[in-house]
C-alpha cells in the first residue's frame, strides 16, 4: 500500500507543477479582485486607465502619521485619474492587529481617510497576495509599513517608494504627475 500512496503523491506533484505551468501569469493589477475592508469583493479592474498608488498601511507603525499625507495626496490628485489603495499589514512588527471594523474607525476617526481601503494581506513571504505577488514581481517587497507602488493606468509598476518617502515628497509627486501625463 505504500508505494501507491506513494506514486499517487509523485502523480499529484506533476499535475500541480503542470498547471502552474499552463496558469496565465498577470500582466496588470486591473487583472486582480480582491476584498474591501468590509469584505465586498471588489475588482481591480474598475481602475484601470487611473494611476494608481499602493500602501501596505499600518496603525500603530511610527509611518502611521503618512495616512494624513496619503489622504492629502489622494484629495489633490483624485480629480486628475489617480487612486490611493490601503491595504492593512500585521507583517512588520505586528503594527496591524486590528479587526476590519477597527482598522475602518481607525482611519475615519483619526486621519478621515476616504480613499479605499481593503482587507488585511500577507506583503511578503508565504501566504504572500496575489497584489504583492504582482506588485514584487521586479520591484523589492516591501520591508516595513508604508511601502508605495506607483502603477500606470495600464497596471503595470513603474515605481517603489520605501516607507520612509513620504506622501509629499517631491520625487513621489513628480513620478505622480509623470504617470497622469502618460
Amino acid at each position: 500500500m505504500r508505494p501507491l500512496f506513494g506514486g499517487l503523491i509523485a502523480a499529484a506533484s506533476f499535475v500541480l507543477t503542470a498547471m502552474n505551468l499552463f496558469a496565465t501569469p498577470v500582466e496588470s493589477l486591473y487583472e486582480l479582485k480582491v476584498n474591501s475592508l468590509d469584505g465586498q469583493p471588489v475588482d481591480l479592474g474598475q481602475y484601470k486607465g487611473h494611476v494608481v498608488l499602493v500602501v501596505n498601511v499600518a496603525s500603530k507603525c511610527g509611518f502611521t502619521p503618512q495616512y494624513a499625507g496619503l489622504e492629502k495626496l489622494y484629495l489633490d490628485y483624485k480629480d486628475k485619474g489617480f487612486f490611493i489603495l490601503g491595504f492593512p499589514s500585521n507583517d512588520f512588527g505586528h503594527q496591524e492587529p486590528g479587526t476590519p471594523e477597527e482598522i475602518a474607525a481607525f482611519c475615519t476617526s483619526k486621519y478621515n481617510v476616504t480613499f479605499p481601503m481593503f482587507e488585511k494581506v500577507v506583503t511578503k513571504g508565504d501566504g504572500q497576495s496575489p497584489v504583492y505577488q504582482f506588485l514584487t514581481t521586479g520591484f523589492p517587497a516591501p520591508t516595513w509599513n508604508f511601502c508605495k507602488y506607483l502603477v500606470d493606468p495600464n497596471g503595470k509598476v513603474l515605481k517603489e517608494f520605501p516607507s520612509k518617502v513620504k506622501p509629499d515628497d517631491k520625487e513621489l509627486t513628480d513620478a505622480i504627475d509623470a504617470a497622469l501625463k502618460g
